[in-house]
């Protein structure tokens, strides 16, 4: 049984693509190092709209290629041994992303389904959604979901940073590889956690805020929004 961050990124900011380029090793190490000290057998680099890749930091540590395509109607994340390497903002619909999602060996995740997404109110087939870390409130309403879709639930912390990978992740049942994380995750053989602590809660708060100015909850739903323009 392997304990896998199925949504982190290696980097701090967005855009920036020539800075990324040079940081991403740097950002990759970092996660590893603070995963493996929590306990995690390894992470998913899901980085918006791309993918490089930068290998196994360390031994027996497992880097799931990713990416977290923005689509049309919100985020989906995208994992497995052949993602996308690049995607447009905005240019794919969620059909096309899943579409092309299986066309390279991978699963579609719906991501963060209750922040700057309206992906749940579609009908299209995902393998799977998450529970993220940054708004644990939200997992009653997304086990809903999942019951009425009948797919698994996954958890990823969505990381910028590395003090925040772990706070939510997965647990499943596979061998140390992508296409066999991938096979779990479409069989059902996966079960998401969520840390707890004074750190958590201290995450928790610092999230609510930053998502709070930027208009992206509600007071009725937490976490709720409709997804970016553009």
């Amino acid at each position: 049984m392997l304990s896998l961050d199925l949504h982190a990124h290696t980097r701090f900011f967005h855009g920036h693509d020539r800075l990324a380029a040079q940081f991403d090793p740097y950002g990759h190490a970092a996660l590893a190092a603070v995963a493996r000290r929590r306990g995690l057998d390894g992470v998913a680099l899901t980085n918006h709209d791309y993918y490089r890749p930068l290998g196994d930091p360390v031994g027996e540590f497992l880097s799931i290629p990713g990416i977290e395509i923005s689509t049309t109607k919100g985020h989906v994340v995208v994992l497995g041994p052949d993602p996308p390497t690049r995607t447009e903002k905005g240019e794919l619909t969620p059909e096309e992303a899943v579409e092309l999602a299986h066309d390279r060996g991978c699963v579609a995740i719906i991501a963060h389904p209750f922040r700057n997404s309206t992906i749940r109110e579609t009908d299209v087939a995902f393998d799977a959604i998450e529970c993220n870390g940054k708004h644990p409130r939200t997992w009653p309403l997304v086990r809903e979901i999942a019951r009425e879709r009948g797919i698994p639930l996954v958890g990823g912390s969505d990381a910028h940073y590395p003090i925040e990978v772990g706070r939510a992740y997965t647990r499943v049942d596979a061998d140390p590889t992508p296409e066999s994380v991938v096979e779990a995750i479409r069989a059902g053989r996966v079960e998401p956690e969520v840390a707890g602590g004074s750190l958590a809660r201290l995450l928790q708060r610092g999230y609510r805020r930053i998502h709070e100015r930027k208009g992206q909850l509600t007071d009725s739903t937490p976490g709720v929004g409709t997804p970016p323009e553009g």
